[in-house]
């Protein structure tokens, strides 16, 4: 929650008063529901639970003819400093994300090894697919109007990404070798 909580706020910040499905438009644009795990329905709760909190305060409610009513936020003060210290804390911290892969790589004497070395080349091939659909998202025009951060961001992704890929075929080429990767008992 602490990734969602930091972009919320900082949203919110940056585009103050805001309502909430600004909010959401923007973080999508992003693509932060694939690097920042912020999941387009826990906005909308995030927001409330925010200003609940004190966080966030909410400006006016208002309802055009039959659409749903649309709540408007700025940050408070006790809004910021929560959003400067997470924003501190993820700059200056190295933090590990939790990766479901890392737990099934850690089983990987369980799979045959045909089958490991297949879903490794697998993983390359979802992880280059991705790239090649973030290196054309920066072609287009609405990307170019964001600030150039966002695509240094998108560029960290793909480079990480890179490294994965060479590191899958490596293995995957480990395995099929006959490496020994479990020590016999």
């Amino acid at each position: 929650m602490s990734a969602t909580r930091m972009m919320i706020l900082g949203i919110v910040r940056w585009m103050q008063p805001v309502h909430g499905y600004d909010v959401r438009r923007e973080l999508l644009s992003w693509s932060a529901d694939k690097w920042a795990n912020v999941q387009p329905g826990s906005i909308y709760h995030a927001l409330r639970k925010l200003a609940e909190e004190g966080l966030l305060r909410e400006v006016a409610t208002e309802q055009v003819g039959a659409r749903p009513a649309r709540t408007t936020y700025e940050i408070t003060d006790k809004g910021t400093a929560e959003f400067e210290a997470l924003l501190r804390s993820n700059w200056w911290n190295l933090t590990g994300t939790p990766d479901p892969f890392m737990a099934a790589f850690a089983f990987l004497p369980a799979l045959p090894r045909e089958e490991a070395a297949a879903a490794l080349r697998n993983r390359a091939v979802q992880l280059a697919a991705g790239n090649k659909q973030l290196s054309s998202s920066m072609e287009v025009d609405w990307v170019k109007q964001k600030p150039v951060f966002v695509s240094w961001m998108w560029e960290l992704a793909i480079e990480r990404s890179e490294a994965e890929i060479k590191w899958c075929e490596r293995v995957a080429n480990l395995i099929e070798e006959g490496v020994e990767y479990f020590p016999a008992q």
